[in-house]
């Protein structure tokens, strides 16, 4: 490209590829960083083991409380409906967890000795890959 093309040129800076390919980065940064700033500054609470994790319910009733300036009969009704729902995970994940026991036996049950042994472990490394 001679100098004279250069200067005559009228497309805009945006179009060179470069500029595509720096502008797409810088967006894609930016992204994943905000992406890791909402993770790390508002952990979700985990209901896990018939438990709130680590405080996670006292966290979550605080941060309603001061979110949507609740009053304190509203608090205490969310507070209910919260533990009301933890119950009611916690009794599907015990029915999800019959669930499952019960079709692994049926299927133990019509495997021969050898492909009982290879279930097993086929079903030991997939629970090591679900945790």
């Amino acid at each position: 490209m001679s100098v004279r093309t250069a200067l005559t040129d009228n497309r805009p800076s945006w179009h060179n590829p470069r500029v595509l390919i720096l502008l797409l980065t810088i967006f894609l940064c930016g992204a994943a960083a905000g992406a890791l700033a909402v993770r790390l500054a508002s952990p979700a609470p985990v209901v896990s083991g018939g438990s709130w994790s680590a405080g996670g319910r006292e966290w979550t009733l605080q941060m309603m409380r001061a979110e949507l300036n609740l009053t304190p009969d509203q608090a205490t009704q969310i507070e209910t409906i919260l533990d009301e729902f933890v119950l009611y995970y916690q009794n599907l994940q015990g029915q999800m967890d019959d669930f499952r026991s019960e079709g692994k036996a049926r299927i133990v049950r019509i495997l021969t000795p050898e492909q009982r042994a290879r279930f097993e472990k086929m079903m030991t490394r997939t629970s090591a890959k679900l945790r």
